[in-house]
């Protein structure tokens, strides 16, 4: 009773924090005020999360350069924006007898990305399809090891 008289006073709600605490643990607050605060911390974080999206691309055993390349530039592209790539090399009619084509194309996107990607799933069949997934790997601190050593050798040589 004293906790509402206060909050009538002071022109504030009186708001139940715990209610299955004995005795039940309110506070006096600006219930809008800290409503708004709750809706505006909850979009904040809903803003800060990246959303991984897979990625498809398909190839055929038969793919030639030009197609390949483009293929390729859309998947440096995908990794690049962080996203998963699952790449599909779709075998029709008797090329399935030739697994082994499909395999060495596979192995070559892998071989050509082998330093920016990790491999999540190897190449697998799948019916009449031969899939493998990739990640972006992690970016290699590599430029910043150089430039951090070539400030050292000056500052101990002074």
């Amino acid at each position: 009773m004293e906790a509402l008289r206060m909050a009538g006073e002071l022109d504030v709600d009186l708001v139940e924090i715990a209610a299955t605490a004995n005795p039940p643990v309110c506070r006096l607050m600006d219930y809008g005020k800290f409503k708004y605060q709750e809706q505006k911390r909850a979009a904040e974080a809903k803003a800060k999360q990246t959303v991984i999206e897979i990625k498809e691309v398909k190839f055929r055993p038969g793919t030639d350069d030009g197609d390949y390349n483009i293929k390729m530039r859309n998947i440096r592209r995908f990794l690049a924006d962080g996203d998963k790539c699952k790449i599909t090399l779709r075998f029709r009619g008797r090329e399935i007898t030739h697994q082994e084509l499909g395999l060495a194309l596979l192995n070559r996107i892998r071989d050509e990305l082998a330093d920016s990607i990790i491999i999540e799933q190897f190449p697998k069949l799948e019916g009449r399809q031969m899939i493998m997934m990739i990640a972006p790997g992690k970016k290699k601190p590599a430029a910043a090891k150089p430039a951090a050593e070539n400030a050292q050798v000056p500052g101990g040589a002074a």
